[in-house]
């Protein structure tokens, strides 16, 4: 038999090579789903009227407090819009808090009005987030952080494990991508190795302050964009580290109002 050439034997194989993804890079996608990249600039405002002024090309904002009209007027400055709800843990603030049964709410997660909720109870919670994830989709939103996604660390009045905690995380990711959204795993840090898979980014509070900022690196090496805010550290003691990590690091106060120091 006889032997290809050698020029076109090393086409096929460069041709073979390039069908493959870069090592810790996501294989190419075509759905349509917005993926934000590492170091990519955003603004966390979820109190006080909103401030568009902010030159960044990622707003992220309360998904009931904005209408679509507001998530149009991002677009058109060409922002992408993020949409905060709280997914793990039950707001009496809500409209639609009495939808809610007692049976799936449990101790007061530190914030005001708030309680976590048992996420073994997807019986019950899957339609509520469902409906909460068509919101932010009816709405134009371009992707969903779901807040209080770590109820198994915390006491919550459930026996929840981290199996229920992966189960049910995992679930929020699914409903969020059969409407087209982008979806960020809020904190969780412990969990990223199983998760990193299942989200398009992530978002941290704090990580600096603690000490686990390098735990986020999954998601940078799978080319996913990690938004961090610190609140009490000044930006002096956590800059120079979120860019050699690749983090999107604001300074906040905890009223996460328009103001931001950005590293």
């Amino acid at each position: 038999m006889r032997r290809p050439a050698l020029p076109a034997l090393l086409l096929v194989l460069l041709l073979l090579a390039g069908c493959g993804s870069a090592p810790g890079r996501p294989a190419p996608q075509d759905d349509g789903r917005w993926r934000p990249r590492p170091g990519t600039g955003w603004q966390w405002q979820l109190s006080g009227r909103l401030d568009t002024s902010v030159d960044v090309p990622v707003y992220d904002i309360d998904g009931f407090d904005h209408s679509r009209q507001t998530v149009a007027a991002l677009h058109r400055d060409g922002r992408k819009v993020v949409c905060y709800l709280s997914t793990g843990a039950w707001e009496d603030f809500r409209p639609d808090a009495d939808a809610f049964p007692e049976s799936v709410i449990g101790r007061g997660n530190g914030w005001e009005g708030e309680r976590w909720l048992d996420i073994r109870r997807t019986d019950v919670l899957e339609p509520l987030m469902a409906r909460r994830l068509d919101m932010c989709r009816d709405k134009g939103f371009d992707a969903v952080e779901p807040d209080n996604m770590d109820g198994y660390r915390n006491r919550t009045g459930f026996p929840l494990t981290a199996a229920d905690q992966l189960r049910y995380n995992r679930l929020i990711a699914r409903l969020a991508h059969q409407r087209g959204l982008s979806v960020g795993l809020k904190n969780d840090l412990d969990q990223i190795p199983e998760l990193v898979g299942d989200f398009d980014f992530a978002v941290n509070e704090q990580c600096a302050q603690y000490g686990e900022c390098a735990e986020l690196t999954p998601f940078v090496e799978a080319g996913k964009a990690v938004f961090h805010v610190e609140y009490e550290l000044p930006t002096d003691r956590f800059c120079a580290d979120s860019r050699r990590l690749g983090l999107s690091s604001l300074l906040k106060k905890y009223d996460l109002g328009p103001w931001r120091r950005a590293c």
